[in-house]
């Protein structure tokens, strides 16, 4: 069970998501604008929140760097009439987790709500290969008793690899699950991967020509 924001200015789809939502076994609280999302917010952090992008007091398109950097570990996924891959993309590279477009079946976005949730339940974890370890609900890399820097891209592209260790990426692969599908030349995966070995070692991220990238 999660605790889940639905914020939707839309009566009929509020009451619909909230319904189907504690159908499903979670703690559901609304809220109809951002001003009432941030009340919800001072007074504790959810699990998740299902956010309508077009609100009587603004876009929350631009509030989901604040959402983040107040509550780092809560889910986000979008629920918007807008259509436009711009709009997506967008919303992922700002931070949020999923992307649901009106109109919509509730079961759906339950569904998406259960997938969100497993992964937060597998974030909660310690992935382990060979000397390195990658602290996951921390987002660190440790090498022996070293604490490695990452970005965020760089971490994404690691935390694909650990849990995949003996499998090869290619950089379409590599570029899908971290830029999510956005658009970005498949050179961008090598520079990462330049930056990775110089911060982790050459020996430990090795190239398998004409195929891609794996853990050595």
């Amino acid at each position: 069970m999660a605790r889940v924001l639905v914020v939707e200015d839309e009566e009929d789809i509020l009451e619909v998501v909230s319904r189907y939502l504690k159908l499903d076994s979670h703690e559901v609280l609304t809220a109809k604008s951002l001003e009432e999302m941030y009340e919800v917010l001072e007074k504790g952090c959810v699990d998740l929140i299902v956010l309508d992008l077009l609100l009587p007091d603004g876009d929350a398109m631009d509030e989901i760097p604040s959402i983040k950097i107040m509550c780092p570990e809560t889910f986000i996924i979008v629920l918007t009439a807008l259509r436009e891959d711009r709009n997506r993309i967008l919303g992922l590279e700002l931070g949020a987790d999923d992307y649901v477009t009106k109109p919509f079946n509730p079961r759906e976005l339950v569904a998406r709500v259960r997938a969100v949730m497993r992964r937060k339940g597998s974030l909660e974890k310690v992935l382990t290969y060979k000397d390195m370890k990658l602290i996951v609900h921390e987002r660190t890399l440790q090498i022996g008793e070293e604490t490695i820097s990452l970005s965020g891209k760089e971490f994404d592209i690691l935390l694909l690899m650990f849990q995949n260790p003996k499998r090869v990426f290619s950089r379409y692969e590599i570029l899908e699950y971290v830029w999510r599908g956005s658009e970005r030349s498949d050179r961008i995966v090598d520079v990462y991967m330049s930056t990775l070995r110089k911060k982790i070692g050459k020996e430990r991220l090795v190239t398998v020509r004409g195929v891609g990238y794996k853990l050595g």
